[in-house]
């Protein structure tokens, strides 16, 4: 989870295609540096800072919004990098030929300072870029694909549906055999019997006719029948009595054509930048107009008049006008029911596709779960807390010591009524 630090660095950031505009081929004026740190630790801290400041425009070994960024230190030095991450417009300003370069190969697009990363973020970051998150070719060539001739399994290793249409028609007609079979059988002995010296009751016995007609409206049968009808609609009226309220797969119309699958998946803009109350109060908040210009001021779609796409054009119409995108809701609870997006965010650490699904994946958001108390209520059940690193928990750790499971959302109040109704 991004610090109110790093929340400051995402919004700053993106509105330029880069932190790093350094990273396209060119050849350094500088002298080279040492090799920046390769430990694990500084890996993982400046994966933090790239996450939170270049993460929405970079990747790093291909091209993005922005430029990839593995290599820089082969290609400019740290003192460089640091003071064009740092103010590069003050760079840019000096003189300095590589980055007026970038400055126009970028139609001059302006890089907000970043005065607030010491050097340490700086050199974390760096370490992140050269040794973080390194991919073998080969192994990803052969990603997603069987070996050899091989199939691939069923996503979570279950049978695939077409073979378990298959299966159930094999034994649909297995049983269909076994009941002509055992007819032949009743049919071959019923003529055996006939044919043997019977008292004359015992022969009226094995000859009688079935009389369907009778069966039918005999008391059993219109007792088994009423009870199947009566059972039916009851569980047709429970089912709808609890499916009120549920909107599980809503997927509104939104004013805006906005795709998640191509913010949040493809560019794999991080939902914090925009939904930017989540980690730190009650509700995620919908983002501003002015939250997509700082994209959108320098990305354009050909489409609409000078450029703009038609969808982008509402941005515009929005802004120029001073009216509100219209957005509507998705997700919405009761008024009676309290949840509290940074609790769960922030302190929880649960990530936003445990409640909201592949939200990456959706070109129009529909309400994945259920969002019932039900629901909310297995979640508290199953759910471990992370305890580690936060002494907060110590005491009721040290308190839960005795029991063999884990600490979880259930064992501190997490199935109290007035945690969510009060």
């Amino acid at each position: 989870m991004f610090s109110k630090r790093s929340l400051v660095g995402i919004s700053l950031n993106f509105p330029t295609l880069a932190v790093l505009f350094f990273m396209l081929v060119g050849t350094s004026v500088y002298a080279a540096d040492p090799a920046v740190a390769s430990s694990d630790e500084a890996i993982a801290a400046g994966k933090t800072v790239f996450n939170a400041n270049c993460k929405q425009c970079h990747k790093l070994d291909q091209k993005n919004v922005g430029p990839a960024l593995r290599g820089i230190t082969d290609r400019q030095s740290i003192a460089w990098a640091t003071k064009f991450i740092r103010n590069s417009q003050a760079v840019i300003a000096s003189g300095d030929a590589y980055a007026t370069a970038l400055y126009k190969e970028y139609n001059n697009t302006v890089m907000p300072s970043h005065e607030f990363l010491s050097d340490g973020d700086i050199n974390n970051l760096l370490s992140y870029i050269e040794h973080g998150d390194k991919v073998d070719p080969a192994a990803a060539a052969t990603a997603g694909a069987p070996a050899g001739d091989q199939a691939a399994p069923a996503a979570g290793g279950g049978i695939p549906n077409e073979y378990l249409a298959i299966i159930l028609g094999v034994l649909v007609f297995v049983l269909v055999l076994i009941l002509i079979v055992l007819g032949l059988i009743i049919r071959v002995l019923t003529n055996y019997i006939q044919k043997q010296d019977l008292p004359e009751d015992d022969k009226d016995f094995v000859s009688q006719k079935t009389n369907f007609s009778k069966i039918l409206k005999s008391d059993a049968v219109i007792i088994i029948v009423t009870a199947l009808v009566v059972a039916f609609v009851a569980k047709s009226a429970i089912d709808g009595l609890y499916g009120v309220g549920v909107q599980q797969g809503y997927a509104p119309a939104q004013p805006i054509a906005f795709s998640h699958a191509l913010h949040a998946g493809q560019y794999e803009i991080a939902c914090q930048y925009c939904h930017t109350g989540v980690e730190i109060g009650k509700s995620a908040n919908i983002p501003s107009a002015n939250i997509c210009m700082n994209c959108h001021t320098h990305i354009q779609n050909v489409g609409g008049k000078e450029g703009i796409s038609l969808e982008i054009q509402k941005i515009y119409n929005a802004v120029d006008n001073n009216q509100p995108i219209e957005w509507v809701r998705v997700h919405n609870l009761p008024d009676l029911a309290y949840f509290n997006h940074a609790q769960h965010v922030a302190v929880g650490g649960i990530e936003c596709q445990t409640c909201h699904g592949p939200i990456q994946e959706m070109e129009v958001v529909a309400q994945h779960s259920t969002l019932t108390m039900g629901w909310c209520i297995d979640c508290h059940r199953q759910t471990e807390i992370a305890t580690e690193g936060n002494a907060y928990y110590d005491k009721l750790v040290q308190l839960h010591a005795s029991s063999k499971d884990a600490l979880k959302a259930k064992d501190i109040g997490g199935l109290e009524c007035a945690k969510c109704h009060y």
